[in-house]
């Protein structure tokens, strides 16, 4: 039952990173915008009860505090994350953190849930098509990536051109503003495939190999790829990152990118053995 409850909190959890991703295709950016309203954090709050009971019936059932495994370990760690953002929003009404945590916690109740392994694909056609989904939603995110940086490149050459006064050169470029919204849609829009690849790929990967694909250090890297993807926005929305700081993260998370999708060729061969 532990593990049930656990996998209903996983769900409701799922309401803030909706909620985010919904942010971003919007391409919202003030504090306002970026509020989540009462139902989600209601639906966050819910969560964190249900996966408060998962833990106190793990920790009776085997008579101390449940952190025996990688599972048990991420699904403490995910709940003691859910309960910092309840209490940093009751307590100082920092709503924008939940830019950064409501994804976290959902992916790290969503690993933790899958201890259990699952059966095999029942259709094969519905596991080459939920592939081909991965696949083409990280294409797209690579794609937003590639155009973010372009306009990150180009952000700082018009930068250059303005601080020397090279009118004539500048004026061959878009405005500064302009490269900022620039940078902006491409980088929410791109968040948001990649985030929906991840989810669909570590899915695929589950229900092919259980749970011998998180030690996959081609894996490791895509998580970690997220995870700076995921600060990138963070930074952006909640500090106000914009410029020539935005530029540099954009063009590192570029180079991420093209590394992990490098790492992959072959991937699906080592999950199928």
């Amino acid at each position: 039952m532990s593990l049930f409850w656990l996998r209903i909190a996983a769900i409701l959890y799922a309401a803030g990173l909706i909620r985010t991703l919904w942010t971003f295709l919007k391409n919202r950016n003030s504090d306002e915008e970026a509020t989540p309203g009462l139902a989600v954090v209601g639906s966050f709050a819910v969560g964190s009860v249900l996966h408060m009971v998962s833990i106190v019936e793990r920790a009776v059932s085997v008579g101390h505090l449940p952190v025996d495994n990688f599972f048990e370990s991420v699904s403490l760690f995910a709940f003691l994350l859910g309960l910092l953002y309840l209490v940093v929003h009751w307590r100082y009404s920092f709503s924008s953190l939940g830019v950064l945590l409501f994804p976290v916690v959902s992916l790290l109740a969503w690993v933790a849930s899958t201890e259990s392994p699952l059966t095999q694909w029942v259709n094969p056609r519905v596991r080459s098509a939920w592939l081909i989904v991965h696949v083409s939603l990280i294409l797209f995110g690579i794609a937003s990536v590639c155009i973010t940086a372009g306009a990150s490149l180009f952000y700082l050459i018009q930068e250059r051109k303005l601080k020397r006064k090279d009118l004539a050169g500048a004026s061959r470029l878009p405005a500064l503003g302009i490269l900022d919204t620039m940078i902006n849609r491409a980088m929410g829009l791109g968040f948001v495939f990649t985030t929906l690849g991840v989810i669909a790929g570590a899915s695929w990967a589950y229900v092919e190999s259980g749970t011998r694909w998180m030690s996959n250090a081609n894996v490791q890297l895509a998580i970690f790829t997220w995870f700076f993807y995921l600060t990138m926005i963070f930074l952006r929305t909640s500090q106000g990152w914009r410029g020539r700081k935005t530029a540099f993260m954009a063009l590192g998370l570029l180079g991420f990118s093209a590394l992990t999708w490098a790492t992959h060729v072959g991937l699906r061969t080592t999950l199928e053995r």
